[in-house]
Formats: structure tokens, C-alpha cells, sequence
């Protein structure tokens, strides 16, 4: 059972997929950083100078500055500011990885292209020349 397990792991398709999860983390969180500090601010200045990560409801009734006011409090907060910063970085995220695929994809298709002919189409080419007797 271990060296079925070892076999498993080792494979290409195993280790494929701990890059790609890798990857993808690596690439969430560069996504991530740049909706926080680039897009949100942007947008948030010229949708009137609003902070999105701080927009919130204290479901107590209060009014607290900020999300962290709120907790510090021990207020129950609805922080719907951060859900938009989060369904604004699935999006980048969903293009970014869209546009990977997109190359990747095109490279392959080039990658075909230049193969030629296969090892089998060259037999079968040999051996209608040798039928032939050319």
C-alpha cells in the first residue's frame, strides 16, 4: 500500500496540481493586494472619498468610524465594505487566471502545429514507398 501511495504522489499529475494550488494562492494573494491598495482606493476617491473596507452596519443601532471601532467595541458588524473588496479581487482574479489559460492554450495550438507528422504517419509513409518500390 505505501509504494501504491509513493507511485500516487509521485506522479506528474499530483505534483502538477501542488504547483497549480500553489501557484494560485501565490497569485490570489498578489490579486488580493492589488484590489486592497490600488483599485479600491482609486475607486473610493472618485466614488466621493469612501474607504469600502471600512463601510459597515453595527447591528447594535450604533455609529462607529470605522469596522475596527465597532469590534473593539464588541459590536456584531455586518462588514459589507470587505465583501465588495473580496468580490472585486474574485473577479481580477477569475481574468488573471483566464488570461493565463488563454496563452497557455495558444501555445499549445502552436505546439502542434510545428510537431509535423507523427511517428506513425512517417511507418505509414516508409511503407507505401517500399510497397511502391520508389
Amino acid at each position: 500500500m505505501l509504494k501504491e501511495f509513493r507511485d500516487f504522489i509521485i506522479t506528474g499529475n499530483v505534483v502538477e496540481f501542488a504547483v497549480a494550488v500553489i501557484m494560485a494562492a501565490a497569485i490570489g494573494a498578489v490579486v488580493n493586494g492589488f484590489v486592497v491598495d490600488i483599485i479600491m482606493p482609486v475607486i473610493g476617491h472618485y466614488a466621493g472619498g469612501m474607504d469600502f473596507a471600512d463601510l459597515h452596519y453595527a447591528l447594535d443601532g450604533n455609529d462607529y468610524p470605522s469596522v475596527a471601532a465597532a469590534s473593539e467595541a464588541g459590536a456584531a458588524v455586518v462588514a459589507y465594505g470587505r465583501w465588495i473588496n473580496t468580490i472585486i479581487s474574485l473577479i481580477v482574479v477569475g481574468f488573471i487566471m483566464f488570461l493565463i489559460v488563454k496563452g497557455y492554450n495558444k501555445l499549445q495550438k502552436k505546439e502542434e502545429a510545428v510537431a509535423g507528422p507523427t511517428a506513425e504517419e512517417l511507418l505509414a509513409e516508409i511503407r507505401d514507398a517500399l510497397k511502391s518500390g520508389r
